[in-house]
């Protein structure tokens, strides 16, 4: 089968993987170049490097443009393919392929709809997480589905969920391109009364504040990553925190305990041990090391 996949983010890599060792990829789309980390300097998508390392054609585009369509058409796909790929797709793109446009979406549709799937069901506390592949309609994510996917949230961070989806999602998507190119694909029409919606996180959502739960606190720490980091002021001095647990110490909302080597801090109702931490200017670090700098800290609060 011949296909054209659009992708960016390290999410779409299995899937573009797949598509090259089972089917003709003869183009492939992403954002361009940009300061994707905390550097300066422009950086190509994760797609465009692996896809450059699988020796296929890359285009870069911000946005689909009449050109874009066209180059499109020239390639002839049997199968346009997309997953993560961060703009938005006008109709004239959808009916350029035969077989349609398939989209690899990370959740169980109808719910979360959206640009952040993953982080959203960790932060609902979603017992589960999955991947759709659905067909791509003019509504966002509005799409019928033919395969889902899923796997338990537990205590995974973002990091370890997304990939761990991210290769659901590639698998998922293979199966159901060999159902479609057979005509044998039945796609469900997702219950409009289910629908949820997951919108981009903002850095803010993120922030700890020992006004909330220890629950919601540990939440924002699992859902956190390099663009929208969980951080908060130990002892008025902003710190991330990589990662944490709800513990049973019992503290007041604000408080800090720093108890043999082990740094807890009290929220509203429960309160988290840290684990990990990289305070400001500083390098990562267990909290075991991080707790021999905190003599005499008593307060942890929210940013301002």
């Amino acid at each position: 089968m011949r296909v054209v996949f659009m992708g960016t983010p390290a999410f779409a890599v299995p899937s573009l993987e797949a598509l090259a060792a089972h089917h003709e990829v003869v183009a492939v789309l992403t954002r361009p170049d940009a300061i994707r980390s905390r550097g300066r300097s422009l950086e190509p998508s994760s797609v465009k490097l692996r896809a450059r390392g699988l020796d296929l054609p890359v285009h870069e585009c911000t946005r689909i443009t009449a050109e874009t369509i066209e180059l499109l058409e020239e390639a002839r796909p049997d199968a346009i393919i997309v997953a993560a790929y961060g703009a938005i797709l006008p109709d004239a793109l959808l009916g350029i392929a035969p077989l349609g446009c398939v989209n690899v979406h990370a959740s169980l549709l109808p719910r979360w709809r959206g640009a952040a799937p993953i982080q959203r069901a960790i932060l609902a506390g979603d017992p589960i997480a999955g991947v759709s592949i659905m067909r791509v309609v003019h509504e966002l994510d509005a799409g019928a589905y033919c395969a889902q996917a899923s796997t338990p949230i537990g205590e995974k961070p973002a990091a370890v969920l997304i990939d761990e989806l991210a290769r659901l999602g590639a698998e998922e998507l293979i199966a159901a391109l060999d159902l479609l190119a057979r005509g044998e694909a039945v796609w469900i029409e997702q219950d409009e009364a289910l629908i949820t919606y997951a919108p981009k996180i903002e850095k803010s959502e993120l922030f700890l504040d020992p006004a909330d739960t220890a629950r919601a606190n540990r939440a924002r720490v699992q859902a956190s990553g390099d663009t929208a980091p969980a951080r908060c002021l130990v002892a008025a001095r902003g710190v991330r925190i990589l990662d944490a647990r709800v513990s049973s110490e019992g503290l007041a909302a604000g408080e800090v305990c720093v108890h043999a080597g082990r740094v807890y801090l009290g929220c509203a109702e429960g309160s988290f041990e840290v684990l990990e931490v990289k305070p400001d200017g500083k390098r990562a670090m267990a909290a075991s090391a991080w707790a021999a700098g905190l003599r005499g800290a008593k307060l942890w609060a929210a940013l301002p």
